[in-house]
């Protein structure tokens, strides 16, 4: 990339050639990481209250159905296992805990360049979801999704600027074996990015396979534990305040195995966590205290993603309400219980309830785009391509989403007032003696590329220019930025004898 300052020097072809060149990352208009925070949806008397809302329930209610394994873990760390079976958790435990918690965790991938890091209000975009089915916009209906979906929708997010990450988006539904499915899943999704994955498992005996996989395409366990380019999403807990034992096997088996965990709490507000937007909070924020408590047990330090994800509910019909605007206050009200324990912490946003790529869907995605970026979550997991509730995923809708997520990035970086952005010399030189605009002027071209976003497929033509185009029809540009992109080969694929191993040891089910 070519490194510029925003105000270039030299002949006019020099700058309309340096305007063309593409920006240094740290030029750009939007880029990973930038700082949110700026939206704080609770006073902090609200925060504190919820806070210790949340301590009284761990202390007083605790949470059911630890296992062995479990129990044992947490109740040497302090916590009191009651006659009822339930583990309670004493304040003190839990203060200790957020004390010596990580304030920092670096998500690897494979290539450098896209490693993020999970600090402050830094916020990233990316996919997550297990979404069972594939999104046909040119057929207007759903189909099963398979390995091959997963892969190709891999492959887009390694060329979308805006999607910072890819945790699996959908589960493969050609592949009835769960540990093959598992182990796919890892190759599927590796093979088509070189950003950072999250990826789940389904039984904690597919853990020690998938390592073995992993090993193999880091190169060795050591590179492996050095650049730990996957990470493990848990849904550790069963809403409302139960251990999944499953997944807990599952997270202590990748903690020893080196991979970052996110503590994943999905309650639904109104049937599994209480149907206010607070009491939502609160409970999510309880679960994935217990969960810090227990990963810090099993070991201390270890990377871990404060996953606050309660979903909305429309309590007429029992229907998850992703896109609604309770969705975006629930996902911003936990990003600011992440600033408050400065924790790395992620939750949902961006899922449209639409079952299309259409208005409606456009609306429920940016909404709670902006606002979980202004609240400056680190992680904004299925920001994109995720529709009817996360039982749909779109390539399409991937795509555009792109875009979408460049403008709301945009409203994260915010305004920047300094002596040059306040113009006032451009206003003096316009104003007096000067052309009475500001098109064409030095100000205005040095600083077009840096301060502006441009959608790649968003319209902005007038009326007569969108005519003589021939009224191009945004899903059919999207479809077409697909076709380009799946034509090209994946720039994440492994090497030939990477690949020949991998084939070798694992029943791989895409094609070579």
């Amino acid at each position: 990339m070519t490194d510029q300052s925003p105000l270039r020097t030299g002949g006019r072809a020099a700058r309309r050639a340096a305007r063309a060149a593409p920006l240094a990352q740290h030029l750009r208009p939007v880029r990973p990481g930038m700082s949110g925070g700026t939206y704080n949806p609770l006073s902090q008397a609200d925060v504190e209250r919820i806070h210790h809302a949340a301590l009284q329930a761990l202390e007083e209610i605790g949470l059911a159905d630890a296992p062995p394994s479990g129990v044992a873990y947490l109740t040497g760390a302090g916590a009191i296992q009651g006659s009822d079976g339930r583990i309670r958790f004493p304040r003190a435990l839990v203060e200790d805990t957020l004390a010596k918690a990580n304030r920092s965790v670096t998500l690897c991938a494979r290539d450098p360049r896209h490693d993020l890091d999970l600090s402050g209000s830094r916020v990233h975009y990316g996919t997550a979801g297990a979404a069972v089915h594939m999104v046909d916009v040119e057929g207007r209906n759903y189909r099963e999704c398979g390995v091959q979906d997963l892969h190709d929708a891999a492959r887009i997010c390694d060329v979308l600027d805006n999607i910072h990450f890819v945790q699996r988006p959908m589960v493969c539904r050609d592949i009835p074996d769960n540990f093959e499915m598992d182990l796919n899943t890892i190759y599927a999704v590796c093979s088509g990015t070189t950003k950072h994955v999250g990826t789940s498992f389904t039984d904690p005996a597919y853990v020690s396979k998938a390592f073995e996989m992993l090993h193999m395409m880091a190169g060795g366990e050591d590179k492996w534990r050095e650049r730990p380019f996957v990470s493990n999403s848990n849904c550790f807990v069963v809403p409302p305040m139960k251990f999944a034992t499953e997944s807990c096997m599952v997270m202590e088996a990748v903690i020893k195995g080196g991979m970052p965990v996110l503590l994943l709490s999905a309650g639904m507000a109104g049937a599994t966590a209480p149907s206010t937007v607070a009491g939502a909070i609160v409970q999510a924020v309880a679960e994935c205290l217990a969960g810090l408590v227990y990963v810090h047990a099993v070991k201390p330090g270890h990377p871990a993603i404060f996953g606050t994800w309660p979903f909305g509910l429309d309590l007429r019909s029992g229907a998850m309400t992703g896109g609604s605007g309770e969705q975006a206050l629930l996902t911003a009200g936990c990003a600011q219980m992440h600033r408050f324990y400065d924790l790395p912490g992620g939750a949902a946003a961006g899922i449209a309830d639409s079952k299309l790529p259409d208005m409606q869907a456009g609306w429920e995605q940016m909404c709670s785009n902006v606002m979980a970026g202004l609240s400056g979550l680190n992680m904004v997991y299925e920001a994109a391509g995720m529709h009817a509730s996360l039982l749909g995923f779109c390539h399409e809708s991937l795509i555009l989403g792109d875009d979408l997520i460049g403008q709301a990035l945009r409203c994260v970086r915010g305004i920047e007032v300094n002596d040059e952005t306040l113009a006032l010399d451009q206003m003096r030189q316009v104003c007096i003696g000067g052309p009475g605009h500001y098109l064409g002027t030095e100000a205005t071209l040095s600083r077009m590329e840096v301060d502006h976003v441009y959608p790649r497929l968003g319209d902005r033509t007038s009326p007569k220019e969108w005519a003589e185009k021939d009224k191009p029809d945004l899903i059919a540009k999207a479809v077409a930025r697909k076709q380009e992109i799946l034509g090209q080969r994946a720039a994440a694929r492994f090497d030939p004898n990477t690949d020949q191993k991998l084939r070798q040891a694992f029943n791989i089910h895409l094609p070579a």
